[in-house]
């Protein structure tokens, strides 16, 4: 409170005093007069006690600038003593500038030095009067808070705003200790991540070929499906897109293509003439026709279904409807559909290690691949194109990243977009996941002959069945035939352990006795 205006308040009711005095007459004028002077005098002392405490807060006031005042003094002349060094090693054209400001720290310091002497006046009338405040400060720490004029919302931003300070400089200390932790833990981490996602997530593998095989009753259906000087099969192949070869396989055809849906609608329309028994080219157009719309129908369901699955919601029609197209694509062998399911959910269970929303996660790995899905041609990449169908149809900006940035095509700007990347990586290298190159299918089978050689008695080794079958002669002289179950465990036994193939091998040990005799 204003010393001033305790003073005039005081003197306010001096002659407030007097003026009733004279309206007053007689007793009751002295009366007032004698009260009113009672008054002003309890209001003086109020005041003059007041004054005192303002006094003795100033006082404290100041001792607390002048060690502020003296740190930050300290502080310049150390930040001016560390520029001049600086700027005095690599530029000589700014001495005038640095003089300019050692003249200013100067002025500073010499006013710095005449507060620093008034303040010791100050801190010695303090040092007194401290015990002092120290009891009464109880008594008038309400009137204080109405005399400084500040809500406590206010007064609550003044102490936050000193505490960051404080917190900031102590929190320098600590960043490089916990940035060199995190880059120590960071490859441990991952690999913990990627190991726990993998044992989690089980899926089966399967390879798929380009070609189906239509099985028939009887081979006499073979001429019936080839039609009057080729006409049936011609029609079926040019309303399918596919070639059907008739060979001499027995009571089998071949469907042959590149894409499933089509082999799809053409063994299904086969299946359909082959019952019905009509079969000519009319005919043919017309169940074409009634397949393909209803397959169309059956890739939405397999779509909807697939995200009722997954668990994915709000997907566009189209989107679904792609999805269900992957079921009849196939990436290096690799059905499509199950594998962009699978990365899927080894998207969202990596999301949830990483404390990454899982959903937004496990969308983008059902979508990485859906550029492989439309049918009209474009000369863009299928992690381009699907990340334009994405865009299209309103996907979010992270999804459509992902999508795009999966084969590094477009720059990663989401977290989610490694994730899906490492996640589509793990799944295609999965044993079996995919076809092998023709080198490596070689390999295996010139290693698996070997291996059967490098046995003793062991005459020729024949590997049959795309490998799946090791058929062994051995020499009757010397293996006999309580031997071969022996060499034939064996075999099995050594494949077992030194070599990595799928499925399983059969191993037959052959063993023949030709005893030859010549007539003369």
């Amino acid at each position: 409170m204003d010393i001033g205006i305790i003073i005039g308040a005081a003197i306010g009711a001096l002659i407030a005093g007097l003026g009733l005095g004279k309206v007053v007459f007689g007793s009751a004028a002295t009366k007032a007069k004698e009260d009113a002077e009672r008054q002003a005098k309890l209001i003086l002392d109020e005041a003059n006690k007041n004054a005192e405490i303002v006094k003795k807060e100033k006082l404290l006031e100041v001792k607390n600038n002048y060690h502020e005042k003296k740190a930050e003094l300290a502080e310049m002349e150390k930040q001016r003593d560390r520029k001049l060094n600086e700027r005095e090693k690599k530029i000589s054209s700014k001495e005038q500038s640095l003089n300019q400001r050692l003249k200013d720290a100067q002025r500073k310091a010499d006013e710095a030095d005449k507060i620093k002497g008034n303040l010791q006046q100050q801190l010695d009338i303090l040092s007194v009067k401290q015990e002092e405040v120290e009891k009464i400060r109880g008594e008038h720490l309400t009137k204080l808070e109405q005399l400084s004029g500040l809500t406590q919302e206010e007064a609550r931003n003044q102490l936050v705003e000193n505490l960051k300070d404080e917190a900031k400089t102590k929190a320098m200390s600590h960043v490089k200790e916990i940035m060199d932790e995190a880059n120590a833990n960071a490859k441990k981490e991952a690999k913990k991540i990627i190991l726990q996602t993998i044992q989690r997530t089980a899926a089966e593998q399967t390879i798929e070929n380009t070609v189906s095989v239509f099985n028939l009753n009887s081979d006499d259906q073979k001429g019936q499906i080839i039609g009057r000087e080729g006409r049936n099969i011609r029609a079926l192949e040019a309303s399918t897109g596919v070639e059907i070869i008739v060979d001499d396989t027995p009571e089998a055809i071949i469907i042959s293509g590149y894409d499933p849906v089509r082999r799809e609608i053409a063994r299904l329309s086969l299946q359909r003439l082959v019952k019905d028994g009509r079969i000519h080219p009319a005919r043919i157009e017309e169940v074409v026709a009634k397949t393909r719309k209803e397959l169309e129908e059956k890739i939405m369901e397999i779509g909807e279904r697939t995200v009722i699955e997954l668990g994915i919601h709000g997907l566009h029609r189209q989107l679904v409807k792609y999805v269900g197209r992957m079921r009849f694509r196939s990436s290096y062998g690799q059905n499509l559909l199950q594998h962009s399911k699978e990365v899927a959910r080894m998207c969202a269970t990596m999301a949830a290690e990483l404390g990454i929303p899982p959903k937004l996660a496990k969308r983008a790995g059902l979508l990485h691949d859906i550029g492989k899905v439309p049918e009209d041609d474009t000369d863009l990449s299928h992690a381009l194109l699907g990340m334009k169908l994405c865009e299209k149809y309103g996907e979010h900006k992270a999804v459509c990243n992902a999508v795009g940035a999966h084969h590094d095509e477009v720059e990663m700007t989401y977290i989610i977009s490694p994730i899906v990347q490492a996640c589509d990586a793990i799944s295609g290298a999965r044993p079996g996941a995919r076809r092998e190159i023709m080198e490596m299918y070689l390999q295996r089978i010139k290693d698996l002959e070997n291996l059967a050689l490098s046995h003793d008695g062991v005459q020729k080794a024949y590997a049959i069945q795309a490998g799946r079958e090791l058929r062994v002669i051995v020499e009757a002289e010397k293996v006999p035939d309580t031997k071969a179950e022996e060499l034939s465990f064996a075999i099995s036994q050594k494949i077992q352990d030194e070599m990595t193939y799928p499925g399983q091998i059969k191993v037959t040990v052959i063993r023949e006795k030709r005893a030859v005799s010549i007539a003369r």
